[in-house]
C-alpha cells in the first residue's frame, strides 16, 4: 500500500477532515496540471448536452457493434447526482453517424444511469432501462424497430446474457445511503432505520414479469454478523449475475459513526447457499471472470490494497497486477478473453488512467489519460468506467475531460 493509500486508510473514521484534506490536495494538484488528454480519446457524443451512459458491467454497444445507447440528460449533472427530469435515450449509428432519441427515462443517476442496456441473446433487438411510470419504478424492455414496450414491475440491477431473469436491490434506500447510485423519485420508507424488516435483494423473471424476494436485511444483519453491525445502517449495492446467471455476487455495506464496512457474498439466482467471501472491512468493484472467478478490488489483511483473484465457494486468494494496480477501478473481462481492463480516479495532476491487461502476455500498461474536469466531485464525479465493444477492439468511457460529461471511445492497441 503506497503512503497515500494508508493515509486515506487511516482516515476513513474521520471522514470530515479526510474530505477537507482530499480537497485541499487535489486543488493544490490543479496547479500543476496541463489538463490534457490522450489523443486517442475519440467522442462519440455530440452536442451541448450532458452525455453518460452508466456501469462498467454492460456495453453500450449492440451485437453488430453499429449502434451505441446512452443518455443525454437535463441539467447538469456535475450538481445533480439523481434526477427524476427526463433524460433520452440516444441510438447511435455508426454507419450514418446519426443520433436519435429512441426513449425517455425519468429514474437515472450520475453513477450508473438508468442500467440501460442491449438485452440478450441477441443483444441487438430490443434494450432495457429503468424509468418512473404511473408512481412506481419499473424497468422497461423496448423493441428497437418497433418501439413497442413491455413494461416490468421493478426496476432491474444485473441482468443474465439470455435476456431472462434478473436480480435487483432498493434503489431508493441506496440513494438515501449512497447518493449517485439510487434514484429519487419516491420517498425512502426505511430512512432512519438501521436494519429495516423487508427484502433488499429479489430476483425478476424478465419473461412473466414475477419476482422473488431473496434476501431481507434481517437475514443478512444475522448472517455472520461482526460487532461493528450493530447500530449502524445497512444497505445493498453492486449486484453481478455470474455469466450462467445461475449465481450472483453482492456487496452488503454498513456505515457506523460514519465509517463504511463491506463484506462480498454470493448466492444462487434463488438466494439459496450463500458464501461469505470477503469480510476484511472493503471491498469494492468486482467482476465475473467466469462462473465461479471473480477479480475483485479489496484491502485485504493478506494483499493490502490490490486487486483479487477469488474462486467462489471457497476463500482462495490471489493477488493480480501486484506493484502496478494497487487503487480502486473498475475491472472488466474482453469478450474474446484476452483482456482485463480496468481504471482509476484522478491522480494529483487530475487525469485518470486506463490499464489495459494482456493476460496471454501477462503485461500490464497504461494505455491513456484523461483529464477530469474539477466541478466534478464527491457524489457527482465521473467515473471512466470502461466497458467493451463485442469484438473486443474498443472500449467506451463516460469522461469529463470538457467542460461537460461527455461519452468517449478508445481503440485497443
Amino acid at each position: 500500500m503506497d503512503l497515500l493509500h494508508k493515509i486515506a486508510w487511516q482516515l476513513r473514521k474521520s471522514p470530515t477532515l479526510k474530505k477537507f484534506l482530499k480537497s485541499t490536495y487535489f486543488h493544490i494538484g490543479l496547479l500543476f496540471s496541463d489538463r490534457k488528454t490522450s489523443e486517442n480519446v475519440v467522442r462519440v457524443s455530440s452536442g451541448e448536452r450532458e452525455h453518460l451512459f452508466g456501469y462498467y458491467d454492460k456495453s453500450p454497444w449492440d451485437a453488430t457493434c453499429r449502434y451505441m445507447v446512452y443518455l443525454a440528460t437535463p441539467g447538469n449533472v456535475w450538481r445533480d447526482y439523481s434526477s427524476n427530469q427526463a433524460a433520452d435515450i440516444i441510438l447511435m449509428d455508426f454507419a450514418s453517424g446519426e443520433e436519435k432519441a429512441i426513449a425517455q427515462t425519468h429514474s437515472w443517476n450520475s453513477q450508473q444511469g438508468c442500467m440501460l442496456q442491449w438485452l440478450g441473446p441477441d443483444f441487438s433487438s430490443r434494450i432495457l432501462y429503468n424509468d418512473f411510470r404511473n408512481g412506481k419504478l419499473c424497468a422497461v424492455i423496448h423493441e428497437i424497430a418497433s418501439g413497442a414496450e413491455k413494461i416490468l414491475p421493478m426496476p432491474v440491477y444485473t441482468v443474465s446474457k439470455d435476456g431472462t431473469r434478473a436480480v435487483t436491490l432498493d434503489f431508493l434506500r441506496l440513494n438515501t445511503l449512497r447518493p449517485g447510485y439510487g434514484y429519487c423519485n419516491l420517498p425512502d420508507q426505511t430512512c432512519g432505520e438501521t436494519v429495516p424488516d423487508g427484502p433488499c435483494i429479489w430476483n425478476i423473471n424478465l419473461v412473466t414479469g414475477e419476482t422473488q424476494e431473496l434476501f431481507t436485511y434481517r437475514r443478512l444483519f444475522e448472517y455472520h454478523t461482526r460487532d461493528c453491525m450493530k447500530g449502524a445502517f445497512h444497505k445493498i449495492n453492486h449486484i453481478m449475475l455470474n455469466p450462467s446467471g445461475n449465481r450472483f455476487m453482492f456487496l452488503h455495506r454498513w456505515l457506523l459513526d460514519g465509517v463504511k464496512y463491506d463484506r462480498m457474498i454470493t448466492a444462487n439466482y434463488d438466494g439459496s447457499d450463500p458464501c461469505l467471501m470477503m469480510d476484511d472491512d472493503m471491498v469494492s468493484h468486482s467482476n465475473w471472470k467466469d462462473d465461479e472467478n471473480i477479480v475483485s478490488f479489496a484491502n485485504s489483511k493478506q494483499f493490502g490494497n490490490a486487486y483479487h483473484l477469488l474462486k467462489d465457494h471457497t476463500q482462495e486468494r490471489k493477488e493480480f497486477g501486484a506493484g502496478i494496480l494497487n487503487s480502486d477501478g473498475h475491472p472488466s473481462y474482453s469478450p474474446d478473453g484476452k483482456y482485463l481492463v480496468t481504471d482509476t480516479y484522478p491522480n494529483f495532476h487530475h487525469k485518470q488512467k486506463i490499464y489495459l491487461c494482456d493476460l496471454q502476455k501477462n503485461t500490464i500498461c497504461s494505455i491513456v489519460e484523461i483529464y477530469h474536469n474539477t466541478k466534478y466531485h464527491d457524489d457527482t464525479r465521473c467515473d471512466l468506467h470502461p466497458r467493451w465493444r463485442p469484438d473486443s477492439r474498443e472500449i467506451c468511457v463516460d469522461g469529463a475531460c470538457e467542460a461537460k460529461r461527455q461519452v468517449y471511445k478508445v481503440s485497443i492497441p
